[in-house]
């Protein structure tokens, strides 16, 4: 597959995105030794709401906030917020590469989900992909042989409940506006994690809220530059940079926090890399998906700090997409 001028510009755009988001969980990492992931979720989705309302309130679409599915959004909502700090928890207890391996499992379940909720049909060739991926799940995880602990079971369960908020969005994004989508997460986040907030508040020194500020502020960028990267590249071309987050990982963990790959979590990171790699490619076929579950993800699971980039663009009327839109961004 030839990779133009748009294509390169589009990847290198993404790399750059993937970047900012492994500085956003280093952040996390390091202010996780000293506070509560509720805690470090409830002020840094406090920090980017400022610039996150400005974005809402450019939304032009004709309707009110009252939602079309509020079932599923309220579903939808939940999914986003346990996301969030699960994930900050996982990062904050496990290796950061050990943590990205599990989370790349998200496009493994975001196939399978999309089964009952979007009637995809899978194939017997992404099947095996699933399979496989989750195998490399096994072999991170090492169950029996390796210690299991709970920044695991985060990690597993940011996973899941990533890949069912992101096909929610597929499934009714189409009748929803797009600021219900973003906005009720927001609002869930702040309801749950400030109920939770005074049993495990500590307060936090000038340069910690910096950080804060580091997150909310990367977390945004990230998501922005996504969106120039799908607008620049094709989807299957990406799509696949999201990976490389796992090289910022390594680097980051071995310089920063003294961390060493073992060759379970590299094996079972070249397993789940490389089923979800062969997903997205199946996917690109036209023949093969009719939803493009994973495709249309858009590369980096949502929390509230990391809105998804898709929504994003349609509030900002962002047209020049390069692949396809499809239900709900």
């Amino acid at each position: 597959m030839a990779i133009g001028n748009s294509g390169l510009r589009g990847a290198m755009l993404a790399l750059a995105a993937m970047g900012i988001f492994a500085t956003h969980d280093v952040v996390v990492k390091t202010l996780g030794t000293d506070y509560s992931a509720i805690q470090i979720v409830f002020f840094a989705a406090l920090m980017s709401f400022p610039v996150v309302s400005v974005i809402l309130l450019s939304d032009r679409t004709s309707g009110t906030l009252r939602p079309v599915h509020p079932w599923w959004i309220l579903l939808r909502s939940a999914c986003t917020v346990t996301c969030g700090v699960t994930a900050f928890y996982a990062f904050s207890e496990l290796p950061l590469a050990q943590t990205y391996a599990i989370l790349f499992a998200t496009p493994l379940l975001i196939t399978v989900i999309a089964i009952p909720l979007l009637g995809e049909r899978v194939r017997l060739r992404r099947w095996a992909a699933v399979i496989c991926g989750l195998v490399g799940v096994l072999v991170v995880l090492r169950p029996g042989s390796a210690e299991l602990g709970s920044g695991h079971l985060a990690a597993l369960i940011s996973a899941m409940t990533g890949a069912l908020a992101s096909v929610i969005v597929r499934k009714i994004g189409s009748e929803e506006r797009s600021v219900v989508l973003l906005l009720f997460p927001m609002v869930g986040n702040f309801l749950a994690m400030g109920a939770m907030l005074p049993f495990v508040y500590q307060p936090m020194p000038i340069e910690h809220l910096g950080l804060i500020c580091i997150i909310a502020l990367f977390g945004i960028a990230g998501s922005l530059l996504v969106i120039a990267a799908y607008r620049s590249g094709e989807a299957v071309i990406v799509a696949p940079m999201q990976y490389s987050q796992i090289l910022w990982a390594t680097g980051y963990g071995w310089f920063l926090f003294d961390e060493r790959l073992d060759g379970g979590t590299v094996l079972g990171a070249a397993i789940i890399i490389g089923s979800g790699l062969y997903i997205l490619f199946r996917e690109s076929r036209s023949d093969a998906s009719q939803n493009q579950p994973v495709l249309q993800t858009r590369l980096r699971q949502e929390t509230v700090t990391t809105p998804r980039a898709g929504l994003l663009q349609r509030i900002l009327r962002l047209g020049g997409d390069r692949t396809m839109t499809g239900r709900g961004g």
